[in-house]
């Protein structure tokens, strides 16, 4: 009896695109996980700030280069820090580094810690 050469060729293709199709599904999937993880983060006061501010106030709002910024809600009204994030204050803190909703969330975040 005879085998026809191709066969094996051709369940190897098909086995090579199953496997294509269903790690190109895989690979969307985490793509899009990613992405709600991101929207996630920035919504997150904790997440804008080590994004933004831990370099120069410390992971735990310690203080590094920058002050401290543990009970800064008692130092300053949220206006007040609303106008430094926007505006920074000095020579060491730069303006604009968060803006818009996520400013705000950082914002009332940082006054409650008193």
């Amino acid at each position: 009896m005879k085998r026809n050469p191709l066969i094996p060729f051709a369940i190897i293709g098909v086995i090579g695109i199953v496997l294509m199709l269903t790690m190109g599904g895989y690979g969307i999937n985490k793509i899009h996980t990613a992405s709600q993880d991101k929207e996630k983060a920035a919504m997150d006061p904790e997440a804008i700030y080590k994004q933004n501010c831990s370099s120069c106030h410390g992971q735990n709002l310690e203080g590094n280069v920058g002050p401290a910024l543990e009970k800064i809600g008692g130092k300053y009204k949220p206006e007040e820090i609303a106008d430094i994030v926007k505006n920074g204050k000095g020579s060491g803190m730069p303006a604009g580094l968060v803006k818009g909703e996520e400013a705000k969330i950082l914002v009332d975040w940082l006054a409650e810690k008193k």
